[in-house]
Order: C-alpha cells, then structure tokens, then sequence
C-alpha cells in the first residue's frame, strides 16, 4: 500500500514537474529603447532639437541687443557725467539701473521659458516614443521593456536594445506626418 502511495505521489509530481518544465520554456523577451539616443538620431528629435535651438538663438539675439544697447547707454553716460548736474546725473544713474533691473528681468523670463518649451518638447517626444515601444512589445511579444538611462541600467546586451528598432519606425512614421 505504501509503495502505491508514493509512485502515485511520484507521478503526480513528474506531471506537475513537466507542466511547470513546458510553462517556463517560453522565453522571456525583454527590451531595452536609450532614449536620449533615439532623441538625438531620430528625425522626429532633430526636429525637434532644431525648432528648440531655434527659439533658444531668437532669444538670446534678443538679449544681445539688448544687453548692447545697455553698453552704449552705459558709455554715453559715463562720458556725460562730467557735463551734466548732480540732479540730472542721479536720474540719469536711476534710468540705467531700471533699465540692467528689466534686462535682467527679461533673461530670467527668456531661461524659463526656453525651459519650458524644451520640457514640452522632451515630454510630447518621450510620450511619442512610449507609445511606439508599447506597440512593438505587443506585438512582438515582450514582457518587459525598460528605458536605459544613467540611473537605472547598468549594462544590458545588444541584442536586448530596441533603439535602433525604434529609431526606424519612429522615422516612418514621421515621414508620413504632413
């Protein structure tokens, strides 16, 4: 009786081993997608990339001008300091300092909203891509797909990486926008 008892449990647990052995035979794929490089080599990201630059150079040519007209009334004063009364002097002193506080003023707000648009951009872009990797995990079968970035990954193989991938349809897809 006890010999029936323990080939019994002896097959019950070959079964169960073999169903188990079958189950976890399926591989596990797993990705990796570098965001910053499908930003900087995508044409979607040097779009992107170039419309930023180009709001960032409007600014700052803005500033330079600004910041030179601000040179030329600074030396216009200093050579007129000695001509004029010590009225007209303070005054004179009281408009420049109003006009370095708004120029200053001007900076910060360019900066921040240069931040702004770029954080937009990179926000829109890394939606874009997320979107592109839920596709291709669903479709190929992926059980996991990670960003790599500084913080996390430490190492993954080639053969995991999903960028270039992405990269490639994220191109055909842009091209097809109008």
């Amino acid at each position: 009786m006890k010999n029936r008892i323990t080939v019994f449990f002896a097959v019950i647990l070959v079964g169960i081993f073999i169903v188990v052995s079958a189950y976890a035979a399926e591989t596990v794929k797993i990705g990796v997608i570098d965001f910053q490089k499908v930003l900087k080599t995508s044409n979607a990201g040097k779009a992107a990339q170039a419309e930023v630059n180009k709001q960032g150079k409007k600014m700052e040519e803005e500033l330079n001008k600004k910041r030179d007209e601000l040179e030329e009334l600074k030396k216009k004063l200093e050579r007129e300091v000695l001509v004029m009364t010590r009225e007209m002097r303070d005054e004179k002193e009281r408009e420049f300092r109003i006009k370095v506080n708004d120029f200053k003023m001007l900076e910060k707000k360019y900066k921040e909203e240069f931040n702004e648009v770029n954080k937009k951009l990179v926000y829109r872009f890394r939606n874009e891509v997320v979107d592109l990797a839920k596709k291709v995990g669903e479709k190929e079968g992926y059980l996991l797909i990670i960003e790599k970035n500084e913080a996390g990954i430490v190492y993954s193989p080639d053969r995991i990486d999903l960028t270039d991938k992405i990269i490639k349809i994220y191109n055909e897809d842009y091209a097809k926008k109008p």
